[in-house]
């Protein structure tokens, strides 16, 4: 594909019309009609500032080779800018990539590979992979405390937190390029963000066995799919043998009281509705008493103020490990100040402060014997 296909193709994966593209670069719409019929070329900074728009990379536009498959898939697809946030995540991906590259850094995907038939996938499966999921990941009988972490320092996953509507909604992708990556909502509390996270991780994990190789469109799950999802991040969060322990030490003539099941939700850093909604399944509790569950879980919000506080934290800008390879890179020589400025959002002023600090060759920590 050539410069001219690459640049309709990137308009049209952010949802901007030509008479928005004149809008936002002052480049009128017969000209870059032109550039996407290959009947002119665009100048160096012309192409610069369609990327800027496009949330793409010069190198995007002057790549070899066919377009990339890139399948964003939403939980719920918000109603405004859906296309742009899409552009935005997968511009943040290309990002943390080259950041891993540029520093020689990259992490090789350690996630487990779901596997089976997405038509026969049933809630046993999805409860086996949970199970599989938490050992191979070792995050032990508390994963909410864990599986950021480990997806994004060992097993090589980009997570992303942003602000989008609806906030009860979240999305992931998987590349052939940067891997595994998965798009949070900041507005959320973190025990929130933590089942999305393991709602996601299902979506990722379980790729291949439901989404199409060729499918390079936004998409949207099936009822199905998420229910399984959710069933997957239930279980990851909250381990079957570990709740019961947690639950057996608070239980009184087979109940539990809501001021216990806070301090359970709090000892697995879930919510107390996916905690009750547990139990519901965990217990034995069948269609017939949904509404039982339903009433308990809205009592429930009524005594949070009570029983339920506790402490949130938001999550920063960028991943951990995404600033300190951008750092790197740039102590290293490896990108220039602007670029810098640029991947991490910040003045040109305030990236310099970054280099101004020397540090000797000697500042290092002496781990084996001379």
């Amino acid at each position: 594909m050539g410069v001219s296909e690459r640049l309709r193709y990137a308009r049209e994966r952010a949802g901007l019309t030509l008479s928005q593209v004149r809008e936002r670069t002052q480049i009128g719409e017969s000209s870059v009609s032109e550039f996407e019929h290959g009947k002119r070329e665009p100048r160096l900074s012309q192409l610069q500032v369609l990327g800027s728009v496009y949330r793409r990379s010069l190198s995007f536009f002057l790549a070899d080779g066919p377009l990339p498959r890139e399948g964003v898939l939403w939980r719920e697809r918000p109603a405004e800018r859906p296309q742009e946030i899409e552009a935005e995540f997968l511009r943040l991906c290309e990002q943390y990539h080259n950041l891993e590259m540029w520093c020689g850094e990259p992490i090789p995907s350690e996630l487990p590979d779901g596997k089976g038939d997405g038509a026969a996938f049933s809630y046993v499966d999805a409860e086996r992979l949970a199970l599989r999921v938490r050992g191979e990941l070792q995050v032990g009988n508390r994963p909410g405390h864990e599986l950021l972490r480990v997806l994004e320092e060992v097993c090589g996953v980009k997570v992303f937190h942003r602000e989008f509507e609806p906030t009860g909604t979240a999305a992931c992708t998987k590349s052939e390029t940067f891997g595994a990556a998965i798009l949070l909502n900041s507005a959320n509390v973190r025990w929130r963000r933590n089942f999305d996270l393991a709602h996601e991780l299902f979506h990722v994990v379980t790729w291949d066995v439901f989404r199409s190789e060729t499918d390079v469109s936004s998409c949207v799950a099936s009822e199905q799919e998420e229910k399984l999802a959710t069933c997957f991040a239930r279980n990851l969060l909250m381990p079957a043998d570990a709740m019961r322990v947690a639950v057996s030490g608070r239980m009184r003539d087979g109940k539990v009281s809501f001021e216990a099941l806070f301090d359970i939700a709090r000892q697995f850093d879930v919510s107390t509705e996916a905690l009750v909604w547990h139990l519901h399944f965990l217990y034995g509790r069948g269609p017939g008493d949904k509404e039982t569950t339903t009433g308990e879980i809205e009592r429930a919000k009524v005594l949070a103020q009570l029983f339920g506080e506790r402490e949130d934290t938001k999550p920063p800008k960028w991943p951990g490990r995404y600033h300190a390879l951008a750092v790197k890179a740039l102590r290293r020589g490896e990108v220039s100040i602007g670029r810098f400025a640029e991947y991490l959002d910040v003045s040109r002023q305030k990236a310099m402060a970054y280099i101004e600090q020397e540090i000797e060759d000697a500042e290092e920590v002496q781990i084996a014997p001379p």
